[in-house]
C-alpha cells in the first residue's frame, strides 16, 4: 500500500490482463515491470510504435475488441504525450507521441465506435505552461468525440 494509507482493498471485479492494451510506454519502474511480466497485458511501448507506427497495433487491438463484442474504456495519461507539447506532468520523459499522432489515436478510437468511457490522468496544472497541456487534453477529448482537428467554422461573407 501507499505510506499512510495501508493496503489497498482487493478489486471486486478485476479486468483480465488479456483485455488490457497499453500504448506509448517509455518508462516503467522495476516493480511495475515485474508486476506486468506475470500478466497477459499487451504492451506497445515506444519501440514498437517507432518500428510499426501507431496505427497498425491500434487497429489490431480494436479488431480484437470488436471480434469479442467488447467495449472500451480509455485512460489517457498525459505523459503519453511528448513533454514538448504537454509539459504539465511531474516526471517528464522525452520521446512521447506528437500532437498529430495523439489526435490520430483519438480519431481512430472515435471511428471504432467502441469507446464507452474515458479518464484523463497525470495532469498537474501547477506545472502547465499557460494552460497549454490542459487545452491539448480538451482538444484530444474533442477528437475522441468526433471533432476533426481541421474542422473550421464556415465563414459568412456579406
Amino acid at each position: 500500500g501507499l505510506p499512510g494509507f495501508g493496503p489497498f482493498p482487493p478489486f471486486p471485479a478485476p479486468i483480465p490482463g488479456e483485455n488490457i492494451c497499453m500504448f506509448g510506454i517509455r518508462s516503467v519502474d522495476p516493480a511495475e515491470h515485474a508486476a506486468m511480466q506475470d500478466t497477459e497485458i499487451t504492451v506497445n511501448d515506444m519501440r514498437v510504435l517507432d518500428e510499426q507506427g501507431i496505427v497498425a497495433p491500434l487497429r489490431a487491438f480494436l479488431n480484437r475488441v470488436r471480434a469479442t463484442g467488447g467495449l472500451l474504456h480509455v485512460s489517457l495519461d498525459v505523459d503519453f504525450l511528448d513533454p514538448s507539447i504537454a509539459p504539465a506532468v511531474g516526471t517528464t520523459v522525452p520521446g512521447g507521441t506528437t500532437f498529430r499522432e495523439a489526435h490520430l489515436v483519438m480519431e481512430l478510437l472515435h471511428e471504432s465506435g467502441l469507446v464507452t468511457s474515458l479518464d484523463l490522468v497525470e495532469l498537474n496544472p501547477f506545472l502547465d505552461d499557460r494552460g497549454r497541456t490542459a487545452k491539448l487534453m480538451v482538444d484530444l477529448v474533442g477528437s475522441l468525440m468526433g471533432r476533426k482537428v481541421f474542422d473550421r467554422p464556415t465563414r459568412s461573407y456579406g
